[in-house]
């Protein structure tokens, strides 16, 4: 990824807006649009008219492998010549200059408030060559029409003609770098009069020759600068910007090949997006979806080599950090696009399997992108019974030894070919279900969605085939959805707080359960002996069966109907545990209590 080759060098502003002109000069389409003000063009302006630096420009040399879509700097719509650099840092300059003494056009930009405003730069020649005034304050913007209002819409200044231009005394900067006809007109105004001619003559010296004669540094990358260096680069040189990410990079990219990504991804995400069933994919973005494809065709690429005989230590890296997604060829992406949405959908399936129906109680968005590749490799090979217990099992470790919390990409690297092998029976365990730990004491601390860990053992419970306490219907995803699932406290707050029970101890996950939202109201804040009769009596529902909704949950009903929270409390942690280290098929860390 090293930039090898790179010219320093200076070129003249002139120039320099010409071929921006005839489009020997573009930009890379991953470039955001022209945003710069008024305010901070008139002080761009000011400064070269000082002949004072204004940065390095960084360009890169086209016509290598390394191709973008192209388009022009804004305000021009045609251009008569290929481009030979592309902008990689002084867009905004370069576009101010170019439209405010370049363009035969008004200045379309912004005040300081933010409002679109259209106009006119000039100098004012007697304040410009002052040394006593700010040069900033030399510099004026007129609308339009050239003609400047007061709020009470009165003319306080026009230059709609250059005879009025001469009598304000006011240089059109769009003249700047061929001044000689104006200089002319202003001149004769005024009849060749000394002061006038003395007047321009400083102007000219002062002003005009500076813009004449103005030079920028230069630094121009090879074409030869492979794509991922391009971007690391970019992005260093344009620190005051909002990072771009891999999906804009690579949409510029296979745009030069014509392939429009931005609507293909768009098309591919509405397959899951206009289905509820896959509601669980909501949050799946554009760079997920390069991410799973990179892991496909890194793949792909390494068991290429392994299998010509290749050197396993110099084999192609399977993974999908940054640099991997940013090599991303457009035969790669198309080659592996389709497997990547259907092996989305297949996890979609899987998770509902696990309980695990929409992005709330998702423990990690980002286990779905190594669950997606997996499937997408094993194919129909996945569909056993023997390779579902091994995907469930190395999932559950992820979640509930919370493996996925930190960096990501490394592990998706070892999960996707570990996972493979280990179905397959070619591999031992994979890492991550080895690494996985449970610490009984962890239990104690698991209090909010939060935690991956917490959505985990909610969901594990609702594959119990759990029953709603007030109507003893099964909460799948059905009455899930319908009547409002969430997770509730089983000894209620109130209740615990009025017998002195500390919050950490009450507000964790082995005092709640999934119920519906009418089933919390009817519990309230009442202690459990008082609220299970009341549901009873209300619904009609025998004790034995109250019991046997109650047990379903992992909870011995008699210490909800003794209020005996602490008894309640040991015994449902035991069971947790026993719940996570059966998903987990390992045992759990006891507590070092």
């Amino acid at each position: 990824m090293a930039v090898e080759t790179f010219d320093s060098t200076k070129e003249f502003l002139e120039e320099l807006l010409k071929k921006v002109a005839d489009g020997r000069i573009q930009l890379p389409d991953f470039q955001r649009g022209w945003v710069w003000s008024q305010e901070g063009i008139a002080s761009l302006l000011a400064s070269i008219s000082q002949g004072y630096p204004v940065g390095t420009l960084m360009f890169l040399r086209a016509g290598g492998e390394t191709r973008f879509r192209q388009r022009p700097v804004e305000g021009i719509h045609t251009v008569s010549k290929d481009a030979e650099s592309l902008i990689l840092d002084g867009q905004q300059r370069m576009t101010s200059l170019f439209q405010a003494i370049t363009l035969n056009a008004p200045v379309q930009t912004h005040d300081e408030r933010g409002r679109k405003v259209a106009g006119w730069f000039y100098l004012d020649i007697e304040a410009a060559v002052n040394p006593e005034i700010d040069r900033e304050l030399a510099v004026k913007f007129l609308p339009e029409d050239k003609i400047d209002r007061n709020p009470r819409r009165k003319t306080t200044l026009d230059c709609s003609t250059p005879e009025k231009e001469y009598e304000a005394k006011l240089f059109p900067l769009n003249q700047i770098l061929d001044s000689s006809d104006w200089a002319e007109g202003f001149r004769e105004h005024y009849d060749y009069a000394k002061p006038v001619r003395e007047l321009w003559k400083q102007f000219s010296t002062d002003v005009v020759k500076r813009f004449e004669r103005y030079q920028l540094p230069l630094i121009e990358l090879g074409k030869e600068t492979p794509r991922e260096a391009v971007c690391q680069v970019f992005e260093k040189v344009n620190t005051g910007g909002e990072a771009l990410t891999v999906f804009e990079l690579l949409t510029a990219t296979f745009a030069a090949d014509e392939f429009e990504l931005r609507p293909d991804w768009e098309q591919r995400r509405n397959t899951w997006l206009n289905d509820s069933r896959y509601r669980v994919l909501e949050h799946v973005k554009d760079t997920d979806f390069l991410q799973v494809v990179t892991l496909l065709a890194t793949q792909e690429r390494n068991h290429v080599w392994l299998a010509g005989g290749g050197d396993r230590d110099r084999a192609p890296r399977v993974g999908c950090r940054r640099a991997e997604m940013l090599r991303l060829s457009l035969e790669d992406y198309r080659g592996w696009a389709d497997k990547a949405v259907g092996a989305l959908l297949t996890t979609a399936e899987f998770l509902y399997d696990q309980c695990v129906y929409d992005t709330r109680f998702l423990p990690y968005g980002t286990q779905i992108l190594p669950l997606a590749a997996i499937f997408a490799t094993l194919g129909e090979e996945a569909e056993t019974p023997s390779a579902r217990e091994k995907i469930s099992r190395w999932f559950w470790c992820g979640i509930l030894g919370e493996m996925y919390g930190g960096s990501t990409e490394s592990r998706f690297a070892r999960d996707l070919p570990d996972v493979v092998a280990w179905v397959r029976g070619k591999h031992s365990v994979p890492r991550t279900v080895e690494e996985a730990q449970f610490s009984a004491g962890r239990l104690e601390t698991l209090r909010t969605r939060n935690s991956a860990a917490y959505k985990g053992i909610y969901a594990l419970l609702l594959k119990r085939d759990i029953s709603d306490w007030r109507t003893g219907a099964n909460i799948k995803a059905d009455t899930y959805f319908d009547h409002v699932i969430d997770i509730h406290h089983l000894f209620p707050q109130k209740w615990c707080e009025d017998q002195g029970i500390p919050r950490d101890r009450y507000d964790g996950i082995v005092n709640k359960t999934p119920l519906s939202a009418r089933t919390n109201r009817s519990i309230g804040g009442r202690a459990p002996s008082s609220y299970l009769g009341r549901i009873q009596e209300e619904n009609r529902i025998s004790t034995e069966q109250m019991d046997s909704y109650v047990e379903r949950h992992l909870i011995d009903p008699e210490h909800l109907r003794t209020d005996d929270f602490e008894t309640f409390y040991e015994a449902r942690a035991a069971l947790l545990t026993d719940l996570v280290a059966e998903a987990m098929g390992k045992p759990v860390t006891p507590s070092e209590d």
